[in-house]
């Protein structure tokens, strides 16, 4: 049985992801991202893709960078 989490359809996908994150993904993105990857995961419904609010949180965090001073700066991890 599924965890009950909130699901986003694409667009609110790309909203949440703007709004929480401030990393901006065009719905049309995250479709292209659905048929190649690399972008968050879902789950469908039919043919109506949902992403649960974590996995979204997930990915945004897997592409942010670590924290820097400069733009010379590598960040934390070296």
């Amino acid at each position: 049985m599924k965890s009950y989490f909130k699901r986003y359809r694409r667009k609110a996908a790309s909203e949440y992801l703007k709004d929480r994150w401030g990393i901006e993904r065009a719905p049309s993105t995250l479709a292209k991202y659905a048929c190649l990857g690399g972008g968050p995961r879902f789950e469908s419904a039919g043919r109506v893709p949902l992403y649960p609010e974590p996995e979204l949180d997930e990915w945004a965090q897997s592409i942010l960078s670590p924290l820097r001073r400069s733009t010379s700066d590598h960040g934390e991890d070296g």
